[in-house]
């Protein structure tokens, strides 16, 4: 039999820790339709350590883990289990969820807290489709990274530096206050404010895809730090 109450070392606090920021970011991504808890294992009495959504239940941080949680870990730590379960529920005003429970792991593989994930299956359909970004009026969502570059899918760092040249060739070219003499530069302007940079080879890739050498790049890659 698991025993839930174990104990932490600071690694496992900063795993915890760490796993807050998912719970934010998943809550902001998925909608107010999901309930998010992230608990703690190392103290049961007070284990919800970060809470979204919590104005489905009241649950709010400092609240114990429940009965339910307690009966999926014992699960999520049988012999060959996945990890995680998925399953349907209901909270105790009777609302159907859809639930999955995701088990964390800490230094030398011990389980140190869960991920819960409730969504609330009578969440009117406006609610999930504005979390969507569909726009539901006249106006267009808002964003919250407005003029973001399209995201690719690259299999390899060839592909993704190639498509990110393309897309700032025809970015800089589109421009006609940009001179021709300075197209490159701003090119290169570009990928360095996308990261591109940051990927292992890209800035030969970069200087062999525009036609000019690697301390060209380099150039253009000062100029564009100093500004």
């Amino acid at each position: 039999m698991h025993d839930p109450q174990v104990s932490f070392t600071p690694a496992d606090r900063a795993v915890l820790e760490s796993y807050k920021t998912l719970v934010e970011g998943l809550a902001g991504y998925l909608g107010d339709g999901y309930e998010i808890v992230l608990h703690s294992l190392e103290n049961l009495e007070h284990s919800a350590v970060k809470v979204a959504n919590g104005h489905h239940t009241g649950r709010r941080e400092g609240a114990p883990i429940t009965d339910l949680a307690l009966s999926m870990l014992s699960r999520l730590t049988e012999k060959n289990s996945p990890g995680y379960v998925c399953y349907n529920a209901k909270n105790k005003f009777g609302a159907p969820l859809r639930s999955t429970t995701i088990s964390i792991q800490g230094q030398g593989g011990k389980v140190i807290g869960l991920l819960c994930i409730n969504f609330y299956l009578d969440t009117p359909l406006s609610h999930c489709l504005e979390a969507l970004g569909v726009p539901l009026g006249p106006a267009p969502a808002p964003t919250s990274y407005p003029g973001l570059p399209p995201e690719n899918f690259a299999g390899n760092t060839r592909e993704l530096v190639t498509k990110a040249v393309e897309q700032a060739d025809q970015q800089v070219k589109s421009d006609p206050t940009i001179r021709p003499t300075l197209r490159n530069r701003e090119i290169v302007a570009l990928l360095h404010a996308q990261g591109i940079f940051n990927m292992k080879d890209a800035v030969p890739l970069a200087a062999e895809l525009l036609g000019i050498s690697v301390n060209t790049v380099y150039l253009h890659l000062r100029h564009s730090k100093g500004q």
